[in-house]
């Protein structure tokens, strides 16, 4: 008798896993989820008219890929790579990645070339570089896993948004701001840093 208790006990703690299990890819599949939509405004912003002595104000797009099936931490490098390339640049290196998601930056890429040129009067798509180049974190799908002695563990298939701004002009020399002071320059500031601390109640 007390096998076919444990054997019903252990069956019932089955059927309550399974009946707890997460129906994200059914919600996702009806549209409840809610995919970033302010990234795309700012390309509906007008700005006024300027002065002839005032400087050009260079175009530039926005454009996004939502819940892309990747890592955000794997898709992290990837757009750090192509921050301050032009565009063409951009898409040469990422065709030599061999990451899943070099793949989708570099349609997205393309797709925002052609958007600048139709739709933001841009002349020549390839005056274009990356200004803008980041990850956010998409949905996330829980899923079980069996395990031995009748036992589940979680799943997640993580997703995640790709955004990028597209800027005429040519790309800076340095991008990060870091790389705009000598080596030199940041050690000096460094060691009087470093001289300059007191400890707290000394002399």
């Amino acid at each position: 008798m007390s096998t076919i208790k444990l054997g019903s006990l252990l069956n019932s703690i089955h059927k309550i896993q399974i009946r707890c299990l997460h129906v994200t890819p059914t919600l996702a599949a009806k549209g409840k989820f809610h995919e970033p939509k302010h990234w795309l405004e700012y390309n509906k912003v007008v700005y006024p008219p300027q002065t002839p002595d005032e400087e050009r104000r260079p175009a530039f797009v926005c454009h996004q890929r939502t819940n892309i099936k990747y890592s955000p931490k794997k898709m992290w490098y990837i757009a750090c790579l192509v921050r301050g390339m032009s565009v063409d640049k951009a898409v040469e290196q990422l065709k030599f990645l061999s990451q899943k998601g070099a793949k989708d930056v570099r349609e997205v890429i393309e797709e925002a070339k052609e958007l600048a040129v139709k739709e933001h009067n841009v002349e020549f798509p390839s005056n274009l570089w990356v200004a803008e180049s980041f990850v956010g974190k998409g949905i996330v799908i829980k899923g079980m896993r069996r395990h031995a002695r009748q036992r589940a563990g979680e799943v997640r298939y993580m997703h995640c948004h790709y955004f990028i701004r597209l800027e005429e002009g040519e790309p800076p020399k340095e991008y990060y701001q870091t790389m705009e002071r000598k080596p030199h320059e940041m050690l000096e500031d460094w060691v009087e840093e470093m001289r300059s601390r007191k400890i707290n109640g000394s002399l």
